[in-house]
């Protein structure tokens, strides 16, 4: 992404095993980076695609890693921001988003919603004073979802149509089963009606092995 003149990467991460909260990162489960990845390992490769910037996205379900990710954004020159994630159910979430807001580099907020059961979590009464303190801080909304969650997204979107939201990884299509409905209807109504914004991200996961851009272009196309 190119904006006000930089060449943005708008999500990358950061992490640290010692940490102890990435439950889902095992080496039995993903092998090729179940290690440290800290931005020793990035700034290369950010030199040689020429990208000036980065937003820093969280990988763990815990405020401390929130607090972890804004240190880092501290003393490294290229993340231009945080997307972090606090406890939504918690009964003081507004004021602990607050807290957080405090601090200028922490730009949105991801709860994983992909990980939750519970289709249309986004949509009950008792978020909706978290949402209020997210747009009260200026923060935006990462929709981590699949396909099944989209329709829950699209109600979401109609109630809260000042919250800036960005859709993670393009909702996560089931390109390696060759699935484009009914996800490609639904992205495009949520891109008729309303602002929500989406990065063409993680395509290449959702693919799987031996993915090529023939593979990916029908989705690609979709969004565009």
């Amino acid at each position: 992404m190119s904006t006000l003149g930089l060449n943005v990467d708008a999500h990358q991460h950061f992490w640290r095993l010692d940490r102890g909260d990435y439950g889902w990162l095992t080496a039995k489960d993903h092998p090729k980076i179940h290690r440290d990845f800290m931005p020793a390992d990035l700034g290369f490769q950010l030199r040689r695609c020429r990208i000036d910037k980065t937003v820093l996205v969280q990988a763990a379900p815990t405020e401390a890693e929130t607090r972890f990710l804004l240190e880092v954004a501290a003393t490294t020159t290229f993340v231009a921001g945080v997307v972090g994630w606090a406890d939504f159910e918690a009964s003081d979430a507004p004021d602990r988003i607050a807290a957080l807001a405090q601090n200028e580099r922490l730009v949105g907020l991801r709860p994983m919603l992909q990980d939750l059961p519970d289709e249309a979590w986004i949509l009950q009464p008792r978020i909706a004073p978290v949402i209020e303190a997210m747009k009260a801080s200026g923060l935006r909304f990462d929709a981590l979802v699949t396909p099944r969650h989209l329709p829950a997204l699209a109600t979401f979107l109609e109630r809260h149509p000042d919250l800036p939201v960005v859709i993670d990884h393009a909702a996560k299509p089931a390109i390696r089963n060759r699935v484009m409905q009914p996800w490609a209807t639904q992205m495009r109504a949520i891109a008729a009606n309303s602002g929500a914004l989406c990065k063409v991200s993680g395509l290449a996961t959702e693919a799987g092995p031996g993915w090529n851009t023939e593979v990916l272009r029908p989705y690609v196309d979709v969004l565009l």
